[in-house]
């Protein structure tokens, strides 16, 4: 009897190098600076970095979530303005907090059918340099007056719009489907789960803390790039959103943001807006052996998922992860390190409080038991998104790089990296040693 023919072994996708920038307030350290710009300086350094062998990039996955009007497939301007060979693919994701994690999603599943050996997976945005577009009647008198043939005609296709036609129109913050913005997502979800002010703030400087321990401790010097940023070049070094000083005491003080009678999220407890790119090369295991590559990681199973927006829009973490754990085969009290996207404090704790219901298992995710309860100790060990700052489409390159490379230096476990997102979307990855 003839034996089954046996596929061939799947090679792993290692992550064998990670970086990103300093992550700067917005109208900071990279004010007038381009997301493109941001990139392009650091993928340049990220290449040098890892001394590819010659001709040995297959594709760039970039994704940018404010997207520029001169640049729109951010992936490929990159390579284009790095001088890298033309025959480089590259594309643009988005998928809005989440989008340099479904960029590495993308370049997995690119090496894991054979469409590529090598990947540079990341994200980009520049809260300072966002695109402002004119207003529909503008827009359309400008249609109508590029059309006309005699100069007063030119003239009488502006006839009829007020002052408020001409003001410019920044990117929208809101969903568009609730007209809520995160903040007050956020804000209806402490007031659907009970999250005290106090427990925000707490969170918030937990956050703080142990990012200014990580910094002291040198944690992040091979994570970051110092950036030259023209046309002055001055040299960024590090994140300058980390309150070094931070004071519990200190955030009693701040005002809520998005409620000011009743609310509990402030400035002080969420996510500031950020500038910062990060990306991840990964490549297919052999190749990597072979080149003499040593991986940080392995990317062992991810998960994508999309929830009611108008229900409660940033829980995907707590939807995502068991569907990564289970894709793994493993509980979360196998991981080693979490790594969760801290958007706001209320939406942290509403995701820890969720992996621990029993009712949430049950009436949302179908399962007779809860996910798990997080032990703190291994969460977010150097501080996330409150303290570092959140590039909206390098929040997740970044995190993988972290635990990335908190795995290779305990050399054995897994890893858990999750995010909210815009739109009730929701984003996990497990990692590997």
């Amino acid at each position: 009897m003839a034996r089954p023919i046996q596929p061939p072994p799947v090679d792993r996708v290692a992550i064998v190098h990670g970086l990103r920038t300093p992550f700067a307030k917005q109208g900071t350290a990279y004010a007038g600076t381009s997301a493109l710009t941001l990139a392009t300086l650091l993928v340049r350094e990220l290449l040098e970095r890892a001394i590819l062998p010659n001709d040995g990039l297959d594709a760039v996955v970039f994704g940018q979530v404010v997207p520029s009007i001169e640049a729109p497939n951010i992936a490929r301007e990159v390579v284009l303005n790095l001088e890298l060979p033309p025959r480089v693919d590259a594309h643009s994701v988005s998928r809005a907090c989440a989008t340099s994690t479904q960029a590495a999603a993308t370049g997995t599943m690119m090496i894991q059918t054979g469409q590529a050996d090598v990947v540079v997976a990341g994200g980009a945005d520049s809260m300072s340099d966002v695109p402002l577009t004119v207003r529909k009647p503008l827009a359309d008198a400008l249609i109508r007056a590029q059309r006309a043939k005699r100069p007063l005609d030119k003239l009488r296709a502006f006839q009829g719009l007020g002052a408020w036609d001409l003001v410019p129109e920044p990117p929208s913050i809101r969903e568009r489907s609730t007209g809520l913005s995160m903040g007050e997502s956020a804000e209806k979800m402490a007031r659907d789960n009970g999250i005290s002010r106090e427990d925000q703030d707490a969170y918030a400087h937990r956050s703080h803390w142990l990012a200014a321990k990580a910094y002291a401790e040198g944690i992040f010097e091979s994570e970051i790039a110092p950036m030259y940023v023209p046309p002055q070049y001055d040299a960024v070094r590090r994140d300058n959103l980390v309150r070094f000083d931070s004071e519990i005491s200190k955030y009693a003080r701040l005002k809520p943001v998005f409620d000011p009678e009743f609310g509990t999220v402030t400035a002080g407890n969420a996510s500031p807006l950020t500038d910062g790119a990060a990306a991840v090369l990964l490549m297919r295991e052999s190749v990597a052996d072979a080149w003499g590559f040593q991986p940080l990681a392995f990317v062992k199973s991810f998960a994508f998922v999309g929830l009611d927006p108008h229900d409660q829009l940033l829980m995907g973490p707590a939807h995502a992860i068991p569907k990564a754990l289970d894709s793994a085969g493993i509980g979360l009290s196998d991981v080693a390190v979490i790594d969760f996207h801290e958007a706001f404090a209320a939406q942290i704790l509403s995701n820890l409080r969720a992996l621990e219901s029993k009712r949430f298992a049950e009436e949302e995710l179908g399962r007779s038991s809860p996910v798990g309860a997080v032990d703190m100790d291994r969460f977010n060990p150097y501080g996330g998104s409150i303290a570092l700052g959140h590039p909206f489409a390098a929040t997740g390159a970044r995190q993988l790089n972290t635990v990335a490379r908190e795995l290779a230096r305990r050399g054995e476990g897994y890893g858990l990296v999750a995010q909210c997102a815009a739109g009730g979307l929701g984003a996990a990855v497990v990692l590997e040693a």
